[in-house]
């Protein structure tokens, strides 16, 4: 599927998520963790989405890479600060709170990686490229591919030509 606008991907909505969570734990009346703590945690959390964005924002494939590995390296950031609050004994009224947080976390991570996998194993090199020649292209040579996939898939069990099947 193709998205067009950042909102709508998955893993921003997650990512917008863990900050709307990591800030209702925060701004709770009970939050005994020092301004600094405070601080780092809500930036990290809030960085996961807004990099997905500027990343989606920017127009080329390497531009988001880079930003989507930014965003999980926040991610990462969020969740190792939560397992250093599970640590900590003025925070054990949080603990179902922060394990659900620290899922949602992993959960960012693993959509952001498979995605940078994927964009790492595509030849399009971003929005900014596109014109009509190298759609065109990109759309005639993706088109080529999936006939070949067909015909191949005809071919009987044991034909010489037929890839990876015996």
């Amino acid at each position: 599927m193709t998205y067009s606008r950042f909102e709508d991907l998955p893993v921003w909505q997650e990512a917008i998520k863990l900050a709307e969570d990591i800030y209702d734990m925060t701004e709770a009346k009970d939050w005994s963790g020092s301004y600094s703590l405070r601080d780092q945690l809500e930036r990290a959390a809030l960085s996961v989405s807004n990099n997905i964005a500027e990343g989606f924002e920017r127009g080329t494939t390497n531009e988001l890479l880079a930003f989507l590995y930014i965003s999980r390296g926040s991610a990462g950031e969020v969740r190792s600060m939560l397992c250093f609050l599970e640590r900590r004994r003025g925070f054990t009224h949080f603990k179902s709170q922060i394990s659900n947080l620290k899922s949602i976390a992993e959960s960012c991570s693993r959509q952001l990686r498979a995605w940078a996998d994927h964009l790492q194993n595509t030849e399009i090199k971003g929005q900014r490229h596109l014109n009509e020649k190298t759609r065109s292209s990109y759309q005639s040579k993706k088109g080529a591919e999936e006939f070949e996939k067909e015909l191949h898939d005809k071919l009987p069990p044991g034909h010489p030509l037929r890839k990876g099947k015996a």
